[in-house]
């Protein structure tokens, strides 16, 4: 079974996508992260984010399961990763891989913004994730604070309403919901209740009638 997971950042994907994984016994790629790696990987070097030769070298020689989380989960890296991901040709780096992860025995959970419209439009089961962008901008500033780094709720509204333009705007591969999919408000839910209606929509989808 793929399960694929789509949305905006800080919607609940990601937290979603992993308790879906551990309920079904799937494993689980949040492919963000790639996009996320790929723009370290160019810091790192100290080149341009624009630099698009090296933005796809720096793609093509990831590894799928060695990530610094911490490293790659900053204020910083998430908007470096939205300015690398507007790369038609990072993303087509990827392509492969993602696909060929969710090809695995048994199938696999995907988070991401393109996995039911692009990586894998033939996924059992679609949803994409979604709330308000003053709830996300909270919940960002949330985590930035646990993590100890600095949390100004105005500054991370402006950030997720720039990387929502750039992610539904960009040429390829654009933010949206896939025509199948189904949609989950979780403006107004906590993480149990997110989770439990995402289990209620795999299974009615799983078992159709």
């Amino acid at each position: 079974m793929i399960i694929a997971i789509d949305g905006p950042a800080a919607s609940g994907k990601g937290t979603l996508a992993r308790r879906l994984a551990a309920h079904y016994g799937l494993p689980h790629l949040d492919t963000g992260v790639l996009y996320r790696a790929t723009a370290a990987s160019l810091l790192a070097a100290d080149r341009a984010l624009s630099d698009v030769s090296a933005a796809v070298a720096a793609a093509r020689g990831l590894s799928l399961t060695e990530f610094d989380d911490a490293q790659l989960r900053g204020r910083q890296m998430g908007e470096a990763a939205s300015i690398v991901a507007a790369m038609p040709e990072v993303r087509a780096a990827l392509v492969e891989a993602q696909r060929n992860f969710a090809g695995r025995p048994g199938g696999a959970v995907l988070d991401g913004r393109d996995i039911g419209t692009v990586i894998c439009p033939q996924a059992d089961v679609k949803i994409f994730v979604t709330a308000s962008p003053e709830a996300r901008a909270q919940r960002r500033a949330l985590e930035f604070a646990q993590r100890g780094e600095p949390a100004d709720y105005a500054a991370i509204l402006a950030d997720i309403a720039k990387r929502d333009a750039r992610d539904s705007e960009r040429s390829d591969a654009p933010l949206r919901a896939a025509p199948d999919a189904a949609l989950l408000d979780t403006t107004r839910m906590g993480v149990e209740t997110a989770f439990a209606e995402a289990l209620r929509i795999i299974e009615t989808r799983r078992r159709p009638g």
